[in-house]
């Protein structure tokens, strides 16, 4: 490696060398502020060249640009590994400036020195071979074509603005001041060595430069890393012919997500949710995954067989043929639909990832049937819905992935997908019958299970008639029987305990069906209801028009059937059904997430003695101790607002003074002597302890229950969108009360 000094102009005019941008970088990005500033250093430069009092004229240092000679017959190509936002808006700021003037010699000039060079390979002699996403556009500039609309374009267009803006209020600013500006803008040029002992490796240089500014996502790194030790031919043709058609632009948004799930589903192991945070860890991992192949040509052909398989698992509404039998086809999509888009699981994405590719390519002479196929997505789908009918997620990120190394004995017949789901441990459990039918008899099924009320219902009324319900049309909605406000008809007809069954049964399943007009029958009087939903389509409607009455009696009736109704559109083989469908050898695991669905549950009755943030262990013995230790950690991380939290305490705590400053817990103390135990300093000390007490020193509410600590620093992550697995808390031991689990015989 060696660093010479240049201008930015020595760099561009070198007539036999071409600049190769490797086509899967980052395409053009500065925008108005960046391009502007660079307007302003130039135009300083020129002031300052012009200024005759001046002696010392300014100069201008541009940052760093690193290349890697790639010799191409007897012409050089350089291979810019960084730098290539500052050489492309440099060179779009000369073809502005060659077409904002009217000097046919000046203007082949530029276009001679900066722009082409007859030794390039390069389409139309052009020096510079831009990513392919910019490519046309900078060509069409170069030619003095008109290019499409985009980040190009609108930086030509703005540099040619601001030259003209520039010549009308400066009309001694000619032609040779720019170029005297470029040859003072200095640039530190790093020519990486050729020989692969020296390790100097493009793609290790690339980690390191951009380390800073916007962070790459997973998928960029993973790109790089797969082709940036090629050459360019190679670069070139596999990324605008495989790389980018066949993954990128069918995967979109999705690439970063795809290549975790995919890693998840080659090694069998759960890794971190994909985040600014976990980017270089879950990038390592991969790294160390992909070193072991030794042909990149056969992994890259790999990647793209499950791309079109994730592609299935993240479009809702997918076009392609899965099953040649229509019928067959059909339910398989709107399965996947259910799982990954109607109830959003993220779990099980690498575990359907596997079924898939036995189901379309078969893998050790082994291929899974559509009957297979359809079977064991109905009981994930059962498994998940029922989860979510009990509130629970907990756990399943981080095990269902696991699950994937059965696979092939799930397919060869060995073993059922209830089976394999009815043996995990207790916070994975596959809930029974007797679980559902007592939470559906309780739960505020309208509110509480909002995200998947109206897929339920959907699915109860398609299983009823075997017609399918199109229950993500707006259209259809959800209608209370019983209105939200009752006049005086309902009060009667409900008896006089209406206050209480209204509150008890208001937002009930038994209270409530699918419609096709909830607006329009509102607040009406039953009978008109009834009237109404004579006309509806709706297999619900004859579970309540054969009702001369809607009482609380009617209301039970009615959630019976609902219920019988959903335990057979959710079914169970009969095995499981009344049975505790969990492995009761399995040790629970004593991490956690404070946004786990039962993580007060995990709290309560433990004690934890390890807090993990971000990575990072911190021993801990009380649950007071997790609450400062998690603050403290927020407080002295400048990425973190913690001012936020300071400020919205209420809306976060319910409690204005959680964390309060010692001039505002002296005057509490005055009038409230038992604060003086209830508040620590971030190093956990009393105000009794601290040797300096000024007013703004910081003191944190520590007599906090197990519940409080975790439910508090839930609310924080929320409020901060931290991942879920970024914040963990280590239990000395895990004990499970009765109380918390179903069907515990006496």
């Amino acid at each position: 490696m060696k660093t010479e000094s240049h201008s930015i102009h020595d760099v561009l005019a070198k007539n036999a060398t071409s600049f190769f941008i490797p086509p899967f970088q980052r395409a053009y990005a500065w925008g108005k502020p960046e391009i502007e500033r660079f307007f302003t250093d130039v135009s300083r430069i020129i002031e300052s060249h012009l200024d005759p009092e001046q002696h010392d004229k300014l100069e201008h240092f541009f940052g760093t640009i690193v290349l890697k000679e790639e010799k191409a017959g007897f012409a050089n190509k350089l291979i810019i590994v960084d730098g290539q936002q500052r050489l492309t808006t440099t060179l779009i700021f000369l073809i502005a400036l060659r077409d904002s003037l009217n000097d046919p010699e000046k203007e082949n000039l530029i276009t001679q020195t900066y722009l082409v060079n007859n030794s390039s390979t390069f389409q139309d002699k052009i020096k510079l071979k831009q990513v392919t996403k910019d490519w046309d556009a900078y060509r069409a500039l170069v030619n003095k074509e008109k290019p499409k609309p985009g980040v190009i374009s609108n930086a030509y267009e703005l540099l040619k603005k601001l030259i003209n803006e520039n010549k009308r209020k400066n009309p001694n600013v000619e032609f040779d001041h720019y170029i005297i500006a470029l040859q003072r803008i200095n640039v530190a040029v790093i020519f990486l060595d050729e020989r692969p002992f020296k390790g100097e490796d493009p793609q290790i240089i690339f980690e390191t430069l951009n380390s800073l500014g916007k962070p790459l996502t997973l998928a960029d790194l993973v790109r790089n890393f797969v082709l940036l030790n090629m050459d360019s031919n190679n670069q070139t043709d596999i990324y605008e012919n495989i790389w980018h058609p066949q993954i990128e632009e069918v995967l979109l948004d999705n690439t970063s997500y795809f290549f975790r799930d995919y890693l998840q589903y080659k090694t069998k192991s759960s890794l971190k949710v994909v985040s600014d945070n976990n980017t270089k860890e879950l990038y390592q991992q991969f790294k160390e995954f992909v070193e072991k192949i030794e042909n990149r040509n056969e992994f890259i052909n790999d990647i793209i067989k499950y791309v079109k398989c994730y592609k299935w698992i993240i479009t809702e509404i997918n076009n392609d043929t899965i099953s040649n039998n229509p019928n067959n086809d059909k339910e398989i999509k709107e399965l996947l639909r259910n799982i990954f888009h109607d109830i959003e699981s993220e779990a099980f994405k690498p575990f359907v990832l596997s079924l898939l590719e036995y189901h379309q390519y078969g893998v050790n002479g082994i291929q899974m049937s559509d009957e297979m196929l359809i079977s064991t997505l109905k009981a994930i789908r059962t498994y998940l819905i029922r989860r979510r009918v009990l509130g629970l997620t907990q756990g399943e990120n981080k095990n269902i992935v696991i699950l994937s190394k059965k696979i092939e004995s799930l397919v060869r017949g060995n073993i059922s997908m209830f089976d394999i789901l009815s043996n995990m441990s207790y916070r994975l459990r596959l809930p029974n019958d007797q679980e559902i039918t007592k939470r559906l008899e309780e739960v505020n099924f309208y509110e509480e299970l909002k995200s998947y009320t109206k897929f339920i219902l959907g699915k109860i009324e398609e299983h009823n008639t075997k017609v399918s319900v199109d229950f993500r049309n707006p259209k259809i909605t959800i209608e209370h029987i019983m209105p939200q406000k009752l006049d005086d008809n309902w009060k009667k007809d409900l008896g006089e305990n209406f206050e209480e069954i209204h509150r008890n049964y208001l937002h009930n399943i038994g209270n409530l069906i699918l419609t096709e007009f909830n607006i329009e029958i509102g607040n009406r009087s039953f009978e008109e209801k009834k009237r109404k939903l004579n006309k509806s389509s709706l297999y619900y409607r004859l579970d309540v028009i054969n009702k001369n009455i809607w009482n609380e009696q009617s209301i039970k009736e009615h959630q019976f059937n609902m219920i019988k109704w959903f335990l057979e559109t959710f079914p169970l083989p009969e095995k499981y059904r009344d049975r505790d469908n969990w492995n009761t050898q399995t040790i629970e695991s004593t991490l956690f997430s404070p946004l786990d669905s039962d993580a007060a549950v995990m709290a309560e009755g433990n004690k934890p003695i390890e807090l993990h943030i971000f990575g990072n262990v911190v021993k801990v013995n009380y649950w007071r101790d997790v609450f400062i230790e998690f603050l403290k950690y927020l407080k002295n991380n400048t990425t973190y607002n913690f001012n936020y939290i300071l400020d919205n305490q209420y809306e976060m705590f319910k409690h204005h003074d959680v964390i309060i400053k010692w001039s505002r817990l002296k005057e509490l103390i005055e009038t409230n002597t038992d604060l003086t135990t209830r508040y620590k300093n971030f190093d956990g000390k009393f105000y009794n302890q601290v040797i300096e007490l000024s007013d703004d020193l910081l003191f944190i509410l520590v007599r906090i229950s197990a519940y409080s600590c975790v439910s508090r620093i839930a609310t924080i992550m929320r409020k901060l969108k931290l991942p879920d697995d970024s914040i963990q808390i280590k239990l000395k031991k895990f004990s499970m009360t009765t109380k918390d689990k179903p069907n515990e015989q006496n």
